[in-house]
């Protein structure tokens, strides 16, 4: 399957690119969520302040949805977080039926929370030692598989939600954003001839596609790795170091930009009709 609309020149016309490093975690405002943007050419992506004087500089999910929504034209936006499942039950239908489901179940929830889902579908995660073998529960998507083999890194199932990265929780509060955002997203629907586009990435993936498999966390490290991004330094006045937090986004939205108009990181050989519906897949994995 080829999940472009119009052949591989479509992904060419992108002109904005943002990054975020999003949060599953409880409560309305979340360090961890940084979004960073820049234009195509070679300018340093810049840092975007939450807008709202009263997050007084920490972003809250629903900001960052109304952000997002206030977005136009050829913008192409990556998250660090999954926007599916492994397709094993009860999570075989289309993720959009699932990203309804999750909606339904957590509106009561503040802030795009969706604790509630966990309770709901309770047999399928896992909390700790109480639910048996890790491993019965720990499943990978193909992407995640794909990842895995490729001796880059080692992915943390979605239905694990017991650690400090919690990718499972951060997967569910996504979600509720996707379906209220409303936009196309790859690759479950073709990519559009034009207007924005969102899709799942690793922020670490770029980190390594420029040569660093730690976090990046300092400066000189983040300019070295933009560079061979083909995008200059971070202006002078930037900190020396800061939260990964900042370095996962501000890497993502200079990796779109230099990624995004090779063809084919949009055809991964293992992505299927079926997984490209149910699973989703990570833009930056082959």
């Amino acid at each position: 399957m080829t999940p472009l609309a119009d052949g591989p020149s479509s992904a060419a016309r992108f002109t904005r690119f943002v990054g975020i490093d999003w949060s599953g975690a409880k409560g309305a405002r979340h360090k961890s969520i940084q979004i960073a943007i820049c234009d195509a050419g070679d300018a340093p992506p810049q840092l975007v302040v939450p807008p709202a004087p009263n997050l007084a500089g920490v972003w809250s999910r629903l900001a960052a949805l109304d952000w997002l929504g206030g977005l136009s034209g050829d913008v192409l936006v990556g998250m660090d977080a999954g926007f599916g499942f492994a397709a094993v039950p009860p999570f075989t239908a289309p993720a959009r039926e699932l990203w309804a489901e999750v909606e339904t179940v957590c509106s009561s929830e503040v802030d795009l929370g969706a604790h509630l889902y966990i309770q709901h579908r309770r047999e399928a995660f896992w909390l700790g030692a109480a639910d048996g073998p890790r491993a019965l529960r720990a499943h990978l998507r193909v992407t995640e598989q794909i990842y895995k083999a490729s001796g880059l890194g080692v992915p943390t199932s979605n239905f694990v939600l017991l650690g400090a990265s919690q990718v499972g929780k951060a997967t569910l509060t996504t979600m509720r954003l996707l379906h209220q955002l409303r936009w196309p997203v790859w690759p479950f629907d073709p990519l559009p001839e034009r207007g924005p586009l969102i899709l799942e990435i690793y922020a670490q993936a770029f980190a390594r596609l420029a040569g660093f498999r730690g976090k990046l966390r300092d400066s000189e490290s983040l300019n070295v790795a933009l560079a061979r991004h083909g995008s200059r330094p971070m202006p002078p006045a930037f900190p020396a170091t800061f939260p990964d937090h900042i370095g996962d986004a501000i890497i993502t939205a200079a990796g779109l930009r230099a990624i995004a108009d090779q063809p084919h990181w949009w055809q991964p050989a293992a992505l299927t009709p079926e997984i490209a519906r149910t699973e989703g897949w990570t833009f930056g994995v082959l």
